[in-house]
């Protein structure tokens, strides 16, 4: 077993599964690779079983039915906690996330507890996003600085790796959030903890093939969790060590 598990939740990423399995292989960085489907209509969850029966570093989470993406990602972490991992990323599975970052984000978990792969570090960095999705994103960002205090350049972006240490500082199952907000919740519950959270940049490309996962409902419940996080916080804008 490896050190390091990429957790890729999947819903209808049949296509994308396959060459995203090829690319995580030919990494110069050995990695795991935790697929968890939540029951898939087109038979992603059935394709990821036949890959993990060839390839003993991919391994499949069922579940039930779609529950979110934070569902999914909770799943995951324990999964990994409970199988000793020490690095764990969440990573989509549409090639939004190139996994030709990770070797650059294992590097800075070295001497981090958490790292976030950033959008718009030392400028803008994504590819086939129309406008108005990019003012979305940029705006959200400002957002949750504004009301959290969180100085990241990126707060809302889903690539990320965790330390097991870090992981295991969190109650897992005290997060709310499941969609959009999800990642700012994780974040923030570690950045007022005092822990060590570092950024790298990265280039984002909007996915090609299938279908785009966001909504409305994701977008509104992002709204009102920054300002419950605030409160968690004690009204603060700063770490406030040792609190969730």
């Amino acid at each position: 077993m490896n050190q390091t598990l990429i957790i890729v939740p999947t819903y209808n990423e049949r296509e994308n599964l396959p060459p995203l399995v090829a690319a995580l292989l030919c990494l110069p960085v050995a990695v795991d690779l935790l697929v968890v489907d939540d029951n898939s209509p087109d038979g992603t969850g059935a394709l990821a079983d036949q890959l993990a029966a060839q390839h003993p570093g991919i391994h499949v989470l069922h579940r039930a039915q779609k529950e979110g993406l934070g569902r999914a990602y909770i799943a995951g972490f324990k999964w990994a906690l409970a199988h000793h991992y020490e690095f764990v990323f969440e990573m989509d599975g549409d090639f939004s996330h190139n996994p030709s970052d990770i070797p650059a984000l294992l590097e800075a978990a070295k001497e981090a507890d958490c790292v976030l792969g950033s959008r718009y570090m030392n400028g803008i960095r994504i590819i086939n996003w129309p406008l108005g999705r990019l003012m979305l994103s940029k705006g959200a960002g400002m957002y949750v600085r504004l009301v959290t205090g969180m100085p990241f350049t990126d707060p809302t972006g889903g690539y990320k790796c965790f330390r097991r240490r870090a992981l295991s500082a969190l109650k897992l199952d005290a997060v709310r959030s499941n969609g959009y907000s999800f990642q700012i919740e994780m974040t923030h519950r570690l950045w007022r903890q005092g822990l060590r959270i570092v950024e790298v940049p990265i280039i984002f490309t909007d996915r090609f093939m299938g279908r785009s996962k966001m909504a409305g409902h994701i977008v509104r419940e992002a709204l009102i969790m920054v300002w419950r996080l605030w409160l968690q916080n004690g009204l603060r804008r700063r770490p406030r060590p040792g609190k969730q």
